[in-house]
């Protein structure tokens, strides 16, 4: 993949495709709209404070660098923008519903973990669990022009490990932290089935907790 975005054009490209999916009928987006969308306070992290110079021209920008398309108005008097980053006629992206709602959840709002993203995706794409969202992770890890994701290293106090957006180029992770398995090395039902007995571990652990307090509490009682 030679595609590099900065994080304003991150921004742009993560904002044009939300709006195409969100509210198709105002798509293409006009200078103003686009300027609102990257400025959103809501499903935005962090959120930013641009103007509209700074986003023609990063507009600009990704034209020159064919990543946006330019489209005229009615008679021509106001310009809009649309992304031409996957399934467009000349690239050679091919996503489908459910990896475009990810690849712009992780554009606006930087890594996350499956949870989160199964949660965010709801106005983008619907997924059934946890599961159909490694299972699309999987093929952006995949994808022969890829990778396009990347897994990080699971962090202390999180239950699962945040995956990050390679268009905006490699994520550095300290060697001392990296995850001892990339996504493409271990199966999504496998990486479920972990999870589901690592919860079911736990909730024994805690069941047992609760009878060990049950029966000191009913031991205290009959002493006295």
């Amino acid at each position: 993949m030679n595609i590099e975005l900065d994080p304003i054009e991150a921004r742009v490209i993560g904002s044009l495709i939300e709006k195409s999916l969100t509210t198709p009928e105002q798509y293409p987006l006009s200078l103003n709209a686009l300027v609102n969308a990257c400025n959103q306070k809501s499903s935005r992290e962090p959120v930013m404070q641009l103007d509209a110079v700074t986003v023609q021209n990063t507009v600009d920008g990704l034209a020159s660098r064919y990543l946006i398309r330019q489209k005229s108005g009615y008679g021509g008097r106001v310009a809009k923008y649309h992304h031409r980053l996957y399934n467009d006629e000349i690239g050679d992206f091919r996503f489908d519903d459910q990896e475009m709602a990810l690849v712009c959840l992780l554009l606006l709002r930087g890594p996350q973990t499956p949870g989160e993203l199964r949660t965010r995706a709801a106005r983008l794409c619907a997924f059934d669990d946890v599961a159909q969202v490694e299972a699309a992770l999987q093929r952006l890890v995949n994808y022969e022009q890829g990778p396009f994701v990347v897994r990080l290293a699971r962090e202390p106090g999180r239950r699962e490990a945040r995956y990050a957006q390679l268009f905006s180029g490699a994520v550095e992770v300290p060697p001392d932290t990296v995850a001892p398995l990339a996504v493409s090395d271990t199966d999504p039902g496998q990486q479920t089935l972990q999870g589901v007995e690592s919860r079911l571990a736990a909730m024994e652990a805690e069941l047992e907790r609760l009878r060990s307090l049950l029966g000191s509490t009913a031991s205290r009682k009959s002493d006295d």
